[in-house]
């Protein structure tokens, strides 16, 4: 299935930001868990995921600092702030009201679908 571009879009900060309170990380790794969040469902780029990570560096939703991996590499990793974790509640807040309006349409939706029922089970 594929995920509208806009969809995308609008949870990406809520998402990373989310992702990083699980704990510092690099770019590739927020990738990798990303698509484990999803069971595959949104892959994620570079091109898309670092302009994001700079966005979210700029605003101060996020810190960086450059460390080694264990195979040696250079690598930047990637941790929440405070004020990172005080939009991340304002958008779970917000998310949360979408999730319900979303959630009540899609069940007015089925039953409209499922059409009105007779004794029985019979239309």
């Amino acid at each position: 299935m594929r995920i509208d571009k806009d969809l995308v879009a609008a949870s990406a900060t809520p998402l990373v930001l989310g992702i990083l309170t699980e704990g510092d990380l690099h770019g590739y790794a927020i990738l990798k868990r990303v698509g484990e969040l999803s069971d595959g469902g949104m892959q994620w780029t570079d091109g898309m995921l670092y302009p994001l990570l700079h966005r979210l560096e700029r605003l101060g939703y996020v810190s960086s600092s450059w460390g080694t991996s264990d195979a040696g590499r250079r690598r930047k990793h990637y941790a929440i702030t405070d004020e990172g974790r005080e939009t991340l509640a304002e958008r779970q807040q917000q998310w949360a009201v979408v999730a319900d309006a979303l959630r009540q349409v899609w069940q007015t939706t089925q039953q409209a679908a499922q059409g009105p029922r007779m004794a029985g089970g019979l239309a």
